[in-house]
């Protein structure tokens, strides 16, 4: 059901976008700019299905869902950026009467030097923003279709350079109309269906699929502790545990207090097992998956067939978190361990991670005011006040990893115990208050790289190329402020709905510890498989609307700006279509190539990048030009290239990049992992400095023409 849905989704997807595109992509009028010829409304939702990326569908909802209130904030960043949009740039830019972002800044200049920045600018955003988006089509494929995450990447770059190819900017716009349109239906339909639903803390996680997995809990060993306030072989046998023992133990140490603060027991415990088909093989239930084993592995216990298995336990000794009259519980985690002789150990069993050995999903609510054991259904702020009682515990989908004494490294998921009200209130992933014993220096550098993340959302809205050659497609510059408009309410519907994306996921337990990019989809496959087909379908036609787009973008400024200042004369116009179209096909490419690199990444949290140097490189010259009559061609030119230099520079050289090259994120240069409140704040300062600077030269350049 899933496969033919998602197939069927691809096929209407490029029907539309062949029928749009026909016979309107022989000039590059018609290829880069529609013609001129979209009807404001019509540009309304496709600028909406554009702008509401894999980032915003998949990557802003898994955030809330992993970290409460703090993943909204995301929401909150991408839509107050339309504000800067309609009230500041909207109109101007279509008065210009362009269709490109270099012709824009440099139509009253007429400088080569301006196009060849710009054009090198957007060509940069496009591809760092095309990132997330490959990443995200990646995520939503292996699952879906089975297949490895880079054959889903390559499966959707294939897709989108035959629509950019084909259909230029006509077929781009009837894509994104065709997204925005399913984006704000399926995004309610889900949200209705989770406040119909409401929260249950008996249900169990719904991944039956097309695995035909049957719901599981993880188990609860309540114990007694040591006087010494650890576990020994004389408490594990007074357990359930079938003849346990106690492999190795790992700690995990406060950063600042150097207090213990979790603690994990590596076990080795018999598990029932039953003969399998095959003469000679057994089987056995790991975590609710059935695993495979050799006779070897048998061991016979009472007359019944035992095989042991090796996984990791957390010790929970928080009375806020424990039933009442229970000491300390040994809760079951999930792991992933890579031995130094290369065997993959996933939760105890040598079976990999593809097919059976995918880790169970995670994250719950596990106990509600009052002690209540369901709601029923309730309203949207019934559901948000639940959530942020102090009563209410949620359980958090969390990982931590380390290397044991023998070499092997370990991956621990478990769920974190969480009161509502933390979950519900700003400080999970962007740690604005200190934490105990934590360095004044810390504390401050957390909160400027929060500041620098909203700064680079709420200024980049208007400076993403995808979002600004939307507005030369319409005939006037009313209809470019009404096209605006009718953006932003479909935004701020869609962004008010992504609260209960994430909140429904976290309550339904529909969340991959591995990846947090996938809990929509999986919040759909908890109501029923045929939800979960479209919802997944509706995901990756997301990705073709954003990606074709920013290719659209960066194909424009390659043919049309950069071309035409190497070759220093006029190209006709087919060679400028047939440049755009070879474009295409390479960014898409190079995309392909980056999607791959950066799996596993958030896409919300690489989209923040994409906006940091798309406020950096392109908003400071764009609003100069626009509404400072001293602005100079020079000072222009040197804003754009400072802020990328420094964004693209400063990124390159920060935390999450040196991790990413395998260095000692700590050690980082940068020490803040968003650019924005640097760079953004130098663009502005150079070209207000160079602009005053150059003001004879500006004079003598005009007095010369």
């Amino acid at each position: 059901m899933a496969l033919v849905v998602f197939v069927a989704f691809v096929v209407l997807v490029l029907i539309v976008s062949s029928r749009a595109g026909r016979n309107k992509t022989a000039t590059s009028g018609g290829y880069y700019a529609a013609g001129r010829s979209i009807h404001w409304g019509v540009n309304g939702i496709a600028f909406a299905g554009g702008y509401l990326s894999v980032a915003s569908f998949l990557g802003i909802a898994g955030l809330i869902a992993f970290y409460g209130y703090d993943g909204f904030l995301y929401s909150i960043g991408f839509l107050a950026g339309w504000i800067v949009a309609l009230f500041v740039i909207a109109e101007p830019m279509k008065r210009m009467g362009t269709f490109t972002f270099s012709d824009a800044l440099n139509k009253n200049y007429k400088r080569p030097g301006i196009q060849l920045a710009a054009g090198l600018s957007v060509l940069i955003v496009s591809l760092v923003y095309l990132v997330p988006q490959m990443v995200g089509a990646g995520v939503l494929v292996e699952p879906l279709l089975g297949i490895p995450h880079y054959i889903g990447v390559l499966i959707v770059g294939a897709v989108v350079i035959f629509l950019v190819a084909s259909g230029g900017m006509t077929s781009t716009t009837y894509v994104q109309f065709f997204n925005g349109g399913l984006l704000l239906t399926f995004a309610a339909v889900l949200t209705i269906a989770v406040l119909v639903r409401g929260v249950d803390t008996t249900d169990l996680p719904r991944e039956e699929g097309p695995e035909g997995l049957e719901s599981y809990r993880f188990e609860q060993v309540a114990l007694a502790m040591t006087d010494e306030g650890e576990i020994d072989q004389e408490v594990l046998a007074q357990t359930p545990f079938r003849d346990p023992e106690i492999v190795d133990t790992h700690v995990e140490y406060h950063e600042y207090t150097d207090e213990p603060v979790l603690r994990f027991y590596h076990l080795s415990r018999l598990i029932p097992a039953e003969p399998a088909a095959a003469e000679g093989e057994y089987t056995a239930r790991v975590k609710g998956r059935t695993a495979e084993f050799g006779a070897n592995r048998v061991e016979e216990v009472d007359g019944s067939p035992y095989v042991r298995i090796e996984d990791w336990w957390r010790l929970e000794t928080d009375s806020r978190f424990l039933p009442q009259g229970t000491e300390a519980e040994l809760r079951e985690v999930q792991s992933v361990a890579r031995k130094p002789d290369g065997t993959q150990l996933v939760n105890g069993v040598d079976f990999g991670l593809g097919g059976e050995a995918r880790l169970r999903q995670m994250g719950r609510v596990s106990d509600l005011p009052g002690g209540q054991e369901a709601t029923g259904s309730v309203g949207p702020v019934g559901l948000l006040a639940l959530l942020s009682d102090e009563d209410t515990r949620v359980q958090l989908p969390s990982t931590v990893g380390f290397q044991t004494g023998g070499g092997t490294q370990v991956s621990v998921y478990y769920e974190n115990p969480v009161p509502g009200d933390r979950y519900m209130r700003p400080g999970m992933r962007f740690p604005v208050v200190a934490e105990e014993g934590e360095p004044e220096a810390t504390t401050r550098l957390n909160r400027l790289n929060f500041v620098s993340l909203m700064l680079a959302l709420f200024l980049g809205t208007s400076a993403l190329p995808h979002i600004l050659i939307r507005y030369y497609t319409v005939p006037s510059a009313v209809a470019a402020r009404k096209s605006t408009i009718v953006a932003i309410a479909g935004v701020g519907i869609f962004y008010a709905l992504t609260v209960y994306l994430g909140v429904g996921a976290l309550v339904g337990g529909a969340n991959n510890p591995l990846t947090d990019n996938m809990s929509v989809p999986l919040l759909a496959r908890s109501f029923n498989e045929p939800l979960f087909a479209v919802v997944s379908g509706i995901a990756f036609t997301t990705v073709l609307a954003t990606t074709s787009g920013l290719i659209m973008a960066a194909s424009g400024t390659v043919a049309h700006d950069l071309m035409v200042n190497l070759v220093r004369h006029e190209i006709p116009d087919k060679t400028k279509v047939l440049v755009g179209r070879i474009v295409a096909v390479v960014v898409g490419a190079i995309a392909i190539v980056l999607g791959i690199a950066f799996r596993g990444v958030n896409v919300s949290y690489l989209v923040g990048w994409a906006f940091a140097v798309a406020a950096s490189a392109n908003l400071p010259s764009l609003l100069f030009m626009l509404f400072w009559k001293k602005t100079t061609a020079v000072g222009i030119i040197a804003s754009i290239l400072v802020g990328l230099v420094s964004s693209v520079g400063l990124i390159l050289i920060g935390p999450d990049m040196w991790g990413i090259y395998g260095l000692d994120p700590t050690q980082a240069p940068m020490p803040l992992d968003q650019p924005g409140i640097i760079s953004i704040p130098l663009s502005f300062i150079t070209i207000f400095v160079v602009s005053l600077a150059t003001q004879k030269k500006k004079a003598q350049h005009a007095a010369a023409g």
